[in-house]
């Protein structure tokens, strides 16, 4: 009996306690005052954000205050969202890696005007995307928020270049660079605008580096990297992605800021803004083999995607560069039996890295695939397929970004 009373007791103390919580908890999001709500809220992933923010009024307050903007940007990280290309480039589909969904999201209006409709996506980095209109001027969005920036339009002697390279660096949702790289192999020149000072900063010419003594190649701009057994690039059906075809990342190493590009040919051009010099990295796989190859940021690193073919299979690897041997070295390699069926269809792949992930497209004449890479893990998987009234809808190519309310154009 004592015992039986002893168990009364415990439990009758710990309902107790439960319903002491449940008040502190109801009290706890009625009582908040204005600051602590605001940090409570800033944690919550940006989708369920926005669904939060319709549940009062003084939530969707919250969303509009500055100080709301201050404590998101404390978050350290959030998920990335996968801005997604289509043929007609003018919608905003994004997959949203937190919830592995597809999300559509409006259209930035600064995009819809008739003189931007052809603006494409070029580049990313921290909550901001850029687009291109052509004649070397540029959009700088917060796809989130839908806030753009039409930057001043580039000094005319640099239209008058051949554009390469397209780079983005973000410093805390602040400020960023736009990084362009223009010219021919071997004469080189950049050009950056500073968020910062609102301005295009002077052309800078390019040296190249003097231990180089390889021969550049001259290959037409506008080739498929797909390269014959006799190192000539082969026609095909499939056309790399317009938003891809300046392809690039920007890394900051000891202090030095660095931009990757692919050559026409298919090699890794190298740019030291800080030292202002480049160089090319040697060719990563023989000029006999067959390939489409793309190039990535993982946390600060460049990386090399590439899809081969060797002994009657597709091989998906993706590869890191070791300065102190001058050698490239495999990392992960996509399981067999998911890369095998990309065999002799002429495969492109377009690839943007995000942390641990990278993001890759492949497309041919007679399939699509989307499929992550976990470098962590050596974890891929293909992801579902967006559909749009009872279709799937193809897309060429993905540029990652934070989905930052508070980042700024």
């Amino acid at each position: 009996m004592e015992h039986n009373d002893n168990w009364a007791s415990r439990a009758g103390r710990k309902r107790k306690l439960e319903a002491q919580d449940q008040g502190m908890l109801s009290l706890s999001m009625d009582e908040l005052n204005e600051d602590l709500l605001e940090r409570v809220l800033s944690w919550l992933p940006t989708s369920a954000f926005f669904r939060a923010a319709s549940v009062c009024k003084r939530w969707k307050s919250v969303s509009d205050s500055a100080s709301f903007k201050l404590a998101c940007s404390e978050i350290p990280s959030r998920e990335p969202w996968f801005l997604m290309v289509d043929p007609h480039l003018n919608q905003s589909t994004i997959f949203d890696s937190a919830d592995r969904s597809w999300k559509k999201l409006n259209y930035p209006p600064l995009l819809k005007q008739s003189s931007n409709c052809d603006s494409i996506p070029v580049a990313a980095s921290g909550g901001l995307v850029c687009f291109h209109m052509g004649a070397c001027n540029f959009i700088v969005c917060n796809p989130v928020t839908g806030s753009c920036r039409e930057l001043p339009p580039v000094h005319a002697a640099q239209e008058n270049h051949s554009l390469l390279a397209v780079a983005m660096n973000a410093q805390n949702n602040q400020s960023y660079k736009l990084v362009l790289v223009s010219g021919e192999l071997p004469k080189l020149s950049c050009k950056v605008y500073n968020s910062s000072t609102g301005c295009w900063g002077e052309e800078i010419l390019l040296r190249r580096k003097v231990d180089e003594s390889q021969e550049f190649d001259s290959n037409d701009d506008n080739a498929v990297y797909f390269l014959s057994k006799a190192g000539n690039v082969v026609a095909t059906d499939m056309q790399r992605s317009p938003s891809k075809q300046y392809s690039s990342v920007i890394t900051v190493k000891d202090g030095e800021e660095i931009v990757y590009f692919l050559s026409s040919s298919g090699t890794i051009v190298s740019c030291n803004l800080t030292s202002k010099c480049f160089s090319e990295y040697p060719r990563l796989l023989p000029v006999f083999c067959e390939y489409s190859i793309d190039v990535v940021e993982c946390k600060g690193e460049m990386l090399v995607v590439v899809l081969s073919e060797f002994f009657e299979s597709a091989n998906l690897r993706i590869w890191r560069f070791d300065e102190s041997i001058r050698s490239w070295n495999q990392i992960v390699a996509m399981p067999p039996a998911m890369s095998h069926e990309f065999y002799g269809k002429k495969v492109d792949i377009n690839c943007v890295g995000a942390g641990d992930q990278i993001f890759i497209c492949l497309n041919s004449a007679e399939f699509f695939r989307y499929v992550v890479c976990d470098l962590r893990t050596n974890e891929w998987i293909e992801l579902p397929k967006c559909f749009k009234n009872g279709e799937a809808v193809e897309f060429m190519s993905a540029f990652s970004f934070e989905p930052r309310i508070e980042a700024s154009v």
